[in-house]
């Protein structure tokens, strides 16, 4: 059951009007068959191509890749904030039984910090320099609580600073930016995202460029209000230990477009597609030998204007050539993968994959 959102004192069902198209069942969130495209001078950059997921309420959905390889284009296009006139979305994105793609913009800017969220990747660029924290989170409240005085705003604020963690909330609303530490800033952006109550969330890349136990604080943090709220999350990450931490289930993209999913433990122990292996490959274990080098991916992640043709991974996987021409003249489709919902985009056969996992990559593991 969804819960009741929280209102202003005083203006029951004060909520923008929005086309009443929600769901009570099924997941929370749903992309099927998500494309987006980019006209540039050089040519049409085909930055998601295809990629369908589910999201549930209480449920945490890891999205891993490299830089490039379409997880924050896929975030960007969920909550409506691409360039309407150089950008070509395709496809559904359903929110609580809402579709958005062909939505007028005022429509999806009034779901936007409502009952859909982001943490953006760098605090520091993503607030304001020129307004102190506890205002440009108490104007993300008001926003969509129109009938709420600044007295409650700030209170609202004061409040939610206080639930990520934030000391002495009250002096804290009226700092800049620069006089927050980065953990603190960090913290405010989950404040400003959560202080509408959303039922999804995404978190792109929250814990880059903080240390390691700052980085435990905010995950720990994210866990915690997601059980109080039971909201769905995406977590964005290169950051596979992120990952083994924190998600139920994964998508991994690469070129735009998925090659991998399912849940955390079958895509982490019993990885199926050999970018995956490289990912698990390039990373420290912490059972594996201190002494063993890691292993990178060779070459770079591919050109979205230019594309390989078929298997997009095939110039740098080690095991292109075990399919003839396949791996070049054939895009492959997400197909099970053995599990229950685990697939992956791979010509190799199952037989053929478990084999060469257990010989070269079964050594390798992330520690959850």
């Amino acid at each position: 059951m969804d819960r009741p959102k929280s209102v202003p004192s005083g203006q029951p069902g004060d909520r923008p009007s929005v086309p009443e198209q929600r769901s009570t069942s099924g997941p929370y969130l749903r992309v099927d068959d998500l494309r987006v495209r980019f006209d540039t001078e050089d040519g049409v950059v085909r930055a998601v191509d295809g990629v369908s997921f589910t999201v549930e309420r209480g449920r945490t959905l890891g999205i891993v890749g490299e830089s490039g390889s379409g997880k924050s284009v896929t975030s960007l296009a969920i909550l409506g904030l691409h360039n309407a006139k150089r950008t070509t979305i395709t496809g559904e994105i359903s929110v609580g039984g809402r579709q958005l793609v062909g939505l007028p913009e005022e429509e999806v800017r009034r779901l936007r910090g409502r009952d859909m969220a982001m943490i953006f990747q760098d605090p520091l660029s993503a607030l304001h320099p020129y307004y102190t924290v506890g205002r440009q989170i108490a104007e993300a409240y008001r926003v969509h609580h129109p009938g709420a005085g600044r007295r409650e705003a700030r209170q609202r604020a004061v409040d939610m600073l206080g639930r990520v963690g934030i000391p002495q909330p009250a002096r804290r609303f009226d700092q800049y930016p620069h006089e927050f530490s980065g953990g603190m800033r960090q913290r405010a952006m989950i404040a400003m995202a959560l202080v509408n109550d959303p039922d999804l969330v995404i978190a792109d890349e929250p814990t880059t460029a903080l240390d390691v136990t700052v980085q435990a604080q905010i995950l720990d943090l994210l866990a915690d209000l997601q059980a109080e709220f039971h909201s769905a999350i995406i977590m964005i990450t290169h950051d596979l230990g992120v990952v083994s931490q924190v998600a139920d289930d994964v998508l991994v993209m690469y070129g735009g477009r998925a090659v991998e999913r399912g849940s955390v433990e079958q895509v982490l122990r019993r990885p199926q597609h050999p970018y995956t292996w490289g990912l698990l490959s390039s990373v420290p274990s912490l059972h594996g030998d201190a002494d063993e080098d890691l292993v990178p991916i060779r070459g770079n992640p591919p050109s979205l204007i230019n594309l390989p043709s078929g298997c997009s991974f095939h110039p740098r996987c080690r095991y292109a050539d075990r399919n003839g021409d396949r791996s070049r003249t054939e895009v492959p489709q997400l197909r099970p993968a053995g599990g229950e919902g685990h697939l992956v985009a791979c010509h190799l056969s199952t037989e053929e994959r478990t084999r060469l996992y257990r010989e070269d990559i079964a050594h390798v593991g992330v520690a959850r």
